[in-house]
């Protein structure tokens, strides 16, 4: 059940909602159980591919330069 409590929403406004709702709820689901979601951090799109340091004495200094 759907209660609005401030407002007075269309009934568009209202079937958007639901829809992002019913959508969110069937991924959920679907989903296998005892799984998690898929942690932003271990994303490769995530990794910025750039430059290895070249070998030398003070090669150490721009190990985490930006690229």
């Amino acid at each position: 059940m759907i209660k609005v409590v401030r407002g007075n929403p269309t009934p568009e406004e209202l079937a958007a909602a639901l829809a992002v709702v019913q959508a969110r709820a069937a991924a959920a689901a679907t989903a296998a159980p005892g799984s998690r979601p898929a942690s932003e951090w271990s994303d490769p799109a995530r990794v910025i591919p750039r430059r290895l340091p070249h070998p030398g004495p003070h090669a150490w200094r721009t190990t985490f330069w930006p690229a």
